[in-house]
């Protein structure tokens, strides 16, 4: 038998969470049964849409169980095969995440050829933070010739890819990020004007300085004061994808709207929510674009790793304290 060490929801957060919320368990795997595979899992993925699974109510996604392991994603090796579309050594992608190894059926993991990408990369800038990035900017917001990009929390996973991809098609990008580390870092991926929302006593003043003719995109993952600046300064036409809002994620009541929502109707622009897994015809064209990118280095990736399954928790809440600097991962023993 394989000893396996898994992170289970011990209790559901009320606000920010905390290590209490957590909790450690051992179990025993026993072998794998008949089409069934043993992974050992190399790293795993901590994001914030992880926090909405964690309230009892309905979403795009079931709520995570109290007293069962965690789910996400990870990447993994097989170390025992039982069916014969994958062999012990092969590498595997899954959504069996928060725990060190685990018994699965081969149908429900994707092979991966890394094709000389590190493994990590497939949760991150070759993953679906990646993926997402490229459906919100290219579909859901339309990028077209020209645009003024916009991009909140542009330090973050899918943000950076986001600013690069918009900069790699010639566009003017404008990103928010809180901190010293993260600004140079946005400023090294090519970034043409960085705001330190931390630093910004008025945020919507700042976005109008870095774009004094508006925006014509925004890419939102924070929502909240960073929504009205967008609203404020974007240009007639203007296109929101409206990715995460992880401003809101905590509150413990409702988040008012923005407060100037009207210019919505008086600049005629689209708010569109979207989530990634409606988007995945685009994954073939994605991959080969994602991997070109890469190997010209016009593509740059940068993670955060805490090691240790035990980490999860404390690298989970990470997210939420703006602690991350690109995908935030645990790497597994």
């Amino acid at each position: 038998m394989a000893l396996n060490r898994e992170v289970r929801l011990k209790s559901r957060p009320e606000g920010m969470p905390t290590a209490a919320n957590f909790e450690i368990a051992s179990v025993d795997l026993g072998a794998p049964g008949a089409g069934e595979v043993q992974v050992r899992n190399l790293f795993m993925s901590v994001d914030p849409y992880m926090r909405g699974r964690m309230y009892d109510r309905a979403s795009y996604v079931p709520p995570f169980e109290l007293g069962k392991a965690l789910q996400g994603g990870a990447i993994g090796t097989v170390t025992v095969s039982n069916d014969p579309s994958l062999q012990v050594g092969d590498l595997v992608q899954s959504m069996f995440g928060w725990r060190e190894a685990f018994n699965a059926p081969a149908s429900a993991l994707q092979k991966v050829e890394t094709h000389g990408l590190p493994p990590q990369a497939f949760l991150g800038v070759a993953g679906m933070p990646g993926m997402t990035a490229y459906a919100g900017l290219l579909r859901v917001a339309a990028l077209k010739e020209g645009d003024v990009v916009f991009v909140s929390a542009a330090a973050g996973a899918v943000g950076s890819v986001v600013c690069q991809i918009a900069k790699i098609k010639g566009h003017t990008v404008i990103g928010s990020a809180g901190g010293e580390e993260k600004t140079a870092f946005l400023k090294s991926i090519g970034v043409d004007h960085v705001i330190d929302y931390k630093a910004a006593k008025d945020l919507t003043a700042a976005l109008m300085e870095a774009a004094p003719k508006g925006i014509d995109v925004y890419f939102d993952n924070v929502g909240g004061e960073h929504l009205n600046a967008a609203l404020a300064v974007a240009r007639p036409m203007g296109r929101f994808a409206l990715c995460g809002m992880i401003s809101g994620y905590n509150d413990l009541d409702a988040c008012p709207g923005p407060s100037n929502i009207i210019q919505a109707v008086g600049k005629s622009l689209r708010l569109e929510g979207f989530i990634v897994s409606n988007h995945y015809d685009l994954l073939p064209a994605f991959l080969k674009d994602m991997s070109g990118w890469l190997a010209s280095g016009q593509m740059k990736s940068t993670d955060t790793v805490d090691v240790g399954i035990e980490a999860a928790p404390g690298a989970f809440i990470k997210l939420f304290k703006g602690e991350n600097l690109g995908k935030m991962l645990v790497k597994l023993s």
